[in-house]
């Protein structure tokens, strides 16, 4: 059994080497990277990974281009921001030596956001296909939340994949511009209407739900901007479909 890595980038300089360092179990790497500007390239090249140039088609389109370029049936997708825990990286070295015994694989994936890992907030187990057979499971989504659509038995990982979000509420806030852009084009698509009560009360539940419900009060501080932060965005998303398309 042989794993392609792959890993879809722009200007990821910051992320690219950890992520690529942590893929010791792979047989090859190979990173499609749409325009950047920085060292990524550079990086991921010195480090022994196949680097691919593709303009950007989307998130699904771009990691199932990864897909396609691979060398092997068997796929590891990773975000440059990712990496593998030691202990997902022996467990995924089991499988390689026993034989997979399922068509693709859930990890659990813990996020360090501010430099806190978050245990609760909604954000933990937060399970993710990322080991799969490509001829049995393929990426889907047009805008924002792409998955893995799997087409046969799915296992499950104990051990983290490990995410490195946000180390600052500007960075943060950057990103969240840009994906409630991407959430808002998807309701225009969808032609789903943004009345008045969604845009006052989705942002309040939100912010309930994620801090009480879901022990965001156990993160800290942290939890408390995580909570902050999920309901302004579903804010500005709404808003945005508002502003985008008067009347929806």
């Amino acid at each position: 059994m042989k794993i392609s890595a792959t890993i879809i980038t722009l200007n990821e300089e910051r992320n690219i080497a950890r992520a690529i360092e942590s893929l010791r179990c792979c047989d090859e790497i190979v990173v499609v990277d749409s325009g950047s500007t920085d060292r990524t390239i550079e990086i991921a090249e010195k480090l022994g990974a196949r680097v691919i140039e593709c303009a950007w088609l989307g998130y699904a389109a771009q990691k199932n281009f990864a897909s396609e370029k691979a060398s092997h049936d068997w796929i590891l997708s990773i975000d440059a921001d990712e990496s593998l825990s030691e202990a997902l990286e022996a467990e995924i070295w089991h499988i390689k030596k026993s034989g997979a015994k399922h068509d693709a694989y859930t990890m659990p994936r813990l996020a360090q956001y501010l430099g806190r890992w978050i245990l609760h907030s909604g954000w933990y187990p937060d399970r993710k296909v990322r080991l799969f057979n490509r001829w049995k499971a393929n990426w889907e989504g047009d805008h924002v939340h792409e998955s893995v659509a799997v087409r046969g038995s799915l296992g499950h990982l104990e051990s983290n994949l490990l995410h490195f979000t946000c180390n600052s509420l500007s960075e943060h806030l950057r990103t969240m511009d840009r994906y409630t852009t991407l959430a808002a084009e998807q309701l225009i698509e969808q032609k789903r209407t943004v009345s008045w009560g969604r845009l006052v009360f989705d942002p309040l539940w939100t912010f309930f739900n994620t801090y009480f419900l879901k022990l965001g009060f156990l993160d800290g501080v942290e939890g408390l901007c995580i909570a902050y932060m999920a309901a302004f965005y579903n804010f500005v998303k709404y808003a945005k479909v508002r502003f985008m398309r008067p009347g929806m």
